[in-house]
């Protein structure tokens, strides 16, 4: 995935709590098993004026021109609720969205969040409104997230800092998602497989193939 250290970008207030996945990319959306094709789907509910019909909404905030090309979103609280579908986070990550801010996060859309490349920024709502009011005053409603410095920053050098785990920082600056985590340690767990066939031979398949 493509590694993250700090994006100036267009950011879109939708300030809804409860957010869940099938808000963010219903169901009716997933038609292709690759679960390529989502970007056009997300939030189709709200984005579209009827089901099924690509009309835009234009009270939607994305349809907005001033919002166009956002690739942060900042939202309410629990985003990300409901099912467990992965398609959430890759519908987001197809439109162009590369960071969401909220104060808090579903659990398991957060992990999502986290293997695809998606900054997942936790912030209080007093201050999550603030850049909203700010970004909607503007006549260019730019933030900046910084995972290096762990800053989000607007034009004028207002700044305020979030919390993230060193592990999950270290991935997304690296561009790393769970498996290419693991395989930085191929060497160790090499070594670890062959001290432990001379241990417990039984256990191993004859002519299994090493790791």
């Amino acid at each position: 995935m493509e590694p993250f250290t700090t994006l100036t970008a267009t950011a879109a207030p939708l300030l809804r709590d409860d957010i869940d996945t099938d808000a963010i990319i219903p169901s009716r959306e997933m038609r292709s098993p690759s679960g390529q094709g989502l970007a056009e789907g997300l939030f189709a509910g709200w984005r579209y004026k009827a089901i099924g019909s690509r009309d835009p909404n234009p009270d939607f905030v994305l349809n907005q021109p001033v919002y166009a090309g956002a690739r942060i979103l900042l939202t309410g609280a629990n985003v990300g609720c409901g099912s467990s579908r992965e398609h959430a986070v890759w519908a987001l990550a197809q439109y162009g969205i590369r960071a969401v801010i909220a104060p808090s996060f579903n659990p398991i859309f957060r992990g999502n969040c986290i293997a695809n490349g998606v900054v997942p920024v936790s912030l209080p709502m007093e201050t999550v409104s603030t850049l909203a009011s700010a970004l909607e005053a503007a006549g260019q409603p730019e933030l900046t997230v910084d995972l290096e410095q762990q800053l989000v920053v607007l034009p004028d050098g207002q700044q305020w800092s979030f919390d993230i785990e060193p592990e999950v920082r270290e991935a997304l600056m690296l561009g790393l998602d769970p498996i290419d985590l693991t395989l930085r340690y191929r060497s160790r767990i090499q070594d670890f497989r062959a001290t432990d066939h001379d241990a417990r031979p039984w256990i191993y398949f004859r002519n299994a193939p090493s790791a």
